[in-house]
Formats: C-alpha cells, structure tokens, sequence
C-alpha cells in the first residue's frame, strides 16, 4: 500500500486548524504544531476529526519529516523551524494556496494597506443580497479550507494579507482587488518597501486575459509597479474622478461604474459608508460585482444599506456633546490618515501601540491641522513624543484604556471628537485590536 503524503500544519488558530481538517478528509497524514496554546474550540475541531496535534512546542522529529508544510500566516520566516524546514527543501504553503487546489469556485480576493476588510465585507454582502453561493474567507470569516471541506460554495470573497500572500504560488484570483500600498509591516519585510510591495502584487500571480484586476489608478506605488509586472488580466482602475482608461470614478455627485457592456450609476448620497476611503472601497466593491453581472438595482440597495465595519471608524456613543468613535483596526499610519481626513470637528487623537516602523510624517499636516490633544497609549511612547510633542496644543501618556478615555474626554470640550486611530499594532497592551476597540467602547460607556 502507498505511504500517506504527510502534511504538517504550524499554528492552529482558525486557518491552521481548517487547513488540518481539509488534509484530514482528502487522505493525508496530518499532523498540527502550535507553539502557544490552542484555543479550546479548535482543539475540539481537531479531536472531531481525529487529527494529532501539540501546543506549547515544536517537536522537529514530528515536523521535519513533512512532504509538506502549511504555515500560518502568523508565523515569521525568521522562526526556527520555519529555517529548519527550509535547510531540508520541504515546500511551506498557506492556507489558502493549499485549499485552492481543492474547488472551482470562483475568487474574489482583496488585499491593500487599508480598507481590504470593509471591502471584502461589503462584496460579500452584494454577492449574498444578489442570491449568490458565497463564502468568506482569509482574515476575516471562516478559514477557507474548512469550507472547502465542509461546505460547497460556488464564490468565496476572501480577503488576504501580505502575510498569506506570501506563501501562495499557484492560486489564482479570478478577479484580484489591490485597494492600496503604504508602508506597513516593514518589519516582517527586512525594513524593505519594495519587499512588501512585492507581497502585495502576488494577488496578481497566475492570472489569465479571462480574469480581472481591480485598483487606484491614483497610488504611485500601483502605478509605477504596473508597468513592471506585463498583467494579462483585464484591468479596472477606479478614481475620484473622471481619468483616461478609468472604470469606476464620481462626476457630478454620481458613482460611475464601467464594464464592457454597460454602465452603472448611482448618487453618491445613497452610499452608506462615509468619506473619501469608503468611497474607494464602494467603487471596488462595485466594480467586482458589475464584473459578476450583479443585477444594478441589487448593487444599488446594496451599497446603500451595508452597515460598515466593527473597529473602523465605528461611532461609539456622544457624551456630554463629545463624540467618540472607535477605528481601533487602524493599525498604520496611512489608516490614521483616513480617519484624521474624514473628521469634521476637533479632534482629540489617542495613538499608540507596538510600533511596525511607522513614519508620522504622513499624518503631521492633518494632525496640526485638527488635533487638540494626543493621548500616548502604549508601554513606550518615546517615538510619539518625538514627533508630536510642540505639534499639538497638548500631548500626555495613558498605561490602560480607561485612563487614555479619562484623559482624553478630559480635553475634550462639546462639539469634539475623542478618536481612537492608534497607527500601531495592539500586541504591547491588548490581544488584538478588537480586544483594543472593545475594551474603548465599554470605557466610554461607562463615562
């Protein structure tokens, strides 16, 4: 009888552990190594299915007699047993490059800097309103593996970071949405932009003339990458405005939508997500549907009554005539710049966190401009006051979330805005940006 390929799986969050049960159904030797522990529901997931696994540790004897590997997209290539793998040539993949070989649905697949979650939620909810067999999958939703092995889609919008770009190679994107490239992550790329805007255009990877690709006309990085990369998909830029080649742009307060055989128009009042950002993400959104033959009244409705994103410029509560709003998932620079743009009153700014390399040069002109105040939320806070300190009419620290929200309403008067857009990720403080976000919400409705 033939040997079982085996397949190891590192990590075993929400992708590791969906990646291990759909190895587990098609025939493989699995096994799963994480080395934190396992989260009681996917331990259970994995018992169901039968799958071996450990936490706390890698044991190599187990891991280096792989015939292949799926990384999570967590896991650094920096990491000891991500150099060891290598030292022996075994094949590390992703998820999502593993699940692919295993459907003919078609992919929708969205990646940027800022904005991917927004519009990967909001072309769900378009391909959902318009009847659809649709899945979500990668950062947000359920893993794609698992659904491949559990459930039947015909369409999964599935939205990819740099870090799953990565270890991808022949999945392909029938229709690939890059919304936008700032300088984020740099420190898992060596402190290289081009290494990170090198991830970014894999989404572009093995498409055909039948596939399209979706992104800004107006991002310098997209733009000059353009020209290097010789695409055989079918290119859709969209713009503010009205430019050469462009297929989605506004013109007289109307969204424009252009596809070969027709085109789409709507107010931008009936829009339901605000701002300039959101705009971009609309027409993304729009365009990935009018490309599926999405029925224009269905788009319509849709993009009028989609309800946004927890975490993203998310309206919290008005205390005492001071507004607060959550944008906790803005863990760059370039995100805090879409909040800070967006605001119309005086802004009261808290910022802070792990810092990822971040440049607050992008943000200082906006900042002069509509910040009172800037609260420093995080364990060292040295870069900030670097930066900001003489910039704004007051700047001080915060240890915890309840006292960042206590001092920020404190220097807040009525008619403000208390912002949290922290440019940094929340690992020095909080498990994750929800936990971040969640943790401001009830400080604030506790005031």
């Amino acid at each position: 009888m033939e040997k079982k390929k085996r397949i190891v799986v590192l990590g075993a969050g929400e992708s590791g552990a969906g990646a291990a049960v759909l190895a587990k159904v098609k025939g493989f030797d699995v096994f799963v190594s994480d080395m934190s522990s396992i989260k009681e529901q996917y331990k259970k997931q994995l018992d169901d299915y039968r799958i071996e696994w450990e936490e706390g540790r890698h044991t190599e004897a187990k891991i280096l007699n792989a015939d292949e590997v799926i990384k999570s997209p967590g896991i650094p290539e920096t990491a000891p047993i991500i150099q060891a793998l290598e030292g022996k040539n075994i094949p590390i993949v992703s998820e999502i490059e593993f699940a692919g070989r295993y459907t003919h649905a078609r992919m929708i697949c969205i990646t940027g800097s800022n904005g991917k979650t927004t519009t990967t939620l909001l072309t769900y909810h378009i391909l959902k309103k318009a009847g659809l067999n649709v899945g979500l999958a990668g950062n947000v939703g359920k893993s794609l593996a698992f659904q491949i092995a559990t459930e039947q889609h015909d369409y999964y919008v599935i939205e990819l970071s740099s870090f799953q770009l990565d270890n991808m190679y022949r999945f392909k994107a029938d229709i690939a949405v890059l919304l936008n490239i700032t300088p984020d992550h740099l420190d898992r790329y060596g402190y290289e932009m081009q290494n990170y805007v090198d991830a970014k255009f894999r989404i572009t990877q093995n498409q055909t003339e039948k596939d399209a690709f979706v992104f800004w006309n107006d991002d310098p990085i997209i733009t000059r990458e353009l020209s290097k990369h010789h695409l055989k998909a079918r290119l859709y830029p969209f713009a503010e405005t009205k430019e050469s080649g462009v297929k989605a742009y506004t013109e007289n307060e109307h969204l424009y939508i252009e596809t070969p055989d027709d085109v789409f128009d709507m107010n931008e009042e009936q829009l339901s997500l605000p701002g300039r950002h959101n705009l971009y993400n609309s027409m993304a959104a729009g365009i990935s549907a009018r490309i599926l033959e999405i029925r224009k009244d269905t788009l319509r409705e849709a993009l009028s009554d989609f309800a946004g994103v927890e975490h993203r410029l998310e309206k919290v509560a008005c205390v005492r005539g001071v507004a607060f709003v959550n944008d906790s998932k803005a863990t760059n620079v370039n995100s805090c710049w879409y909040a800070m743009e967006s605001m119309t009153t005086p802004v009261v700014l808290i910022l802070g966190g792990k810092d990822k390399g971040n440049d607050y040069t992008e943000i200082e002109q906006v900042v002069r401009k509509k910040a009172k105040a800037i609260i420093c939320l995080g364990v060292d806070n040295n870069k900030l006051h670097r930066f900001f300190d003489g910039k704004v009419p007051y700047i001080c620290d915060a240890a915890s979330m309840r006292e960042a929200v206590d001092k920020a309403f404190a220097a807040a008067a009525p008619g403000d805005t208390v912002l949290l857009s922290p440019c940094c990720a929340s690992f020095d403080l909080f498990k994750s940006y929800e936990d971040r976000g969640t943790q401001f919400k009830e400080c604030v409705h506790n005031l």
